[in-house]
């Protein structure tokens, strides 16, 4: 029986010239299976829902300034012993205190209780719900081109009904919670649920994320090649393709980069 999670869609009918050279840039890459991670990805944070929170606190700070702090936090928490040592749920935590000091907010009562309220409407219904701006125009032009769209993402169970109240569920064949499934990104085994649960091969699975210790090292234990999405370009460093958006990873995966 077809896993309740795996959603139903139509084949992909070939009727229209751009859909005919999709298939031809496709032809150029052995890819048929693309996992994606969630947050960073698909969905970032609604900042202006936090900085909303904290005003509500008397606690005055801009959502941009939120939002720039984040990938300079993101990197920060980005090292094996950190990852290895916390959950996903500790490194949420961590994550939000440490924007609020790149921000320049002292932690006190009153950023507490704003958090506490977040924290709240994210354990109900997410709080990266703001949908990158390429999100939808890649997962179509991925739909056209006969892939099939995994969103293997570290959560907290309320991924699929949020991605429902955004409108990206239309978009995504199947996902794979952590929280459901009872194990975190990078241990492998979750990537080996997808790849099972999808009907994948691994020869033909490639996988995009945002944070190199957790999406990278975890995609690789599992024997699947992985692309980091780099937005803020601070990983020069890293050993594995890099791109700054979604639209970019699009571009170089039809173009046979990453074979």
């Amino acid at each position: 029986m077809r896993d309740a999670r795996l959603l139903d869609r139509a084949e992909p009918q070939w009727q229209t010239e751009e859909s005919f050279s999709t298939m031809r840039d496709m032809a150029n890459t052995r890819y048929r299976t693309i996992f994606l991670d969630a947050g960073g990805v698909l969905v970032t944070p609604n900042w202006h829902r936090a900085s909303d929170a904290l005003a509500r606190q008397g606690v005055a700070v801009d959502a941009a300034r939120l939002a720039a702090a984040e990938p300079f936090v993101k990197q920060q928490l980005d090292v094996a012993p950190t990852v290895r040592s916390t959950s996903d749920q500790q490194r949420g935590f961590l994550y939000f205190d440490l924007i609020l000091a790149h921000a320049g907010i002292e932690a006190n009562a009153a950023t507490d209780a704003a958090m506490a309220e977040l924290k709240a409407f994210n354990d109900r219904d997410g709080t990266w719900d703001v949908v990158a701006t390429d999100a939808v125009s890649t997962l179509h032009r991925l739909r056209e081109a006969s892939c099939r769209l995994v969103v293997v993402s570290n959560t907290n169970g309320t991924l699929r009904r949020m991605f429902r109240r955004v409108g990206l569920e239309p978009w995504i064949d199947l996902v794979v919670d952590s929280q459901e499934e009872g194990v975190e990104k990078p241990d492998p085994r979750l990537f080996e649920i997808a790849l099972e649960r999808a009907g994948g091969d691994r020869r033909s699975t490639i996988h995009c994320g945002d944070i190199y210790q957790i999406d990278v090292v975890g995609a690789r234990s599992a024997g699947i090649p992985a692309v980091l999405l780099d937005s803020a370009g601070l990983y020069s460093h890293a050993d594995c393709p890099r791109v700054s958006s979604l639209t970019e990873f699009a571009d170089r995966l039809m173009g046979g980069e990453f074979d």
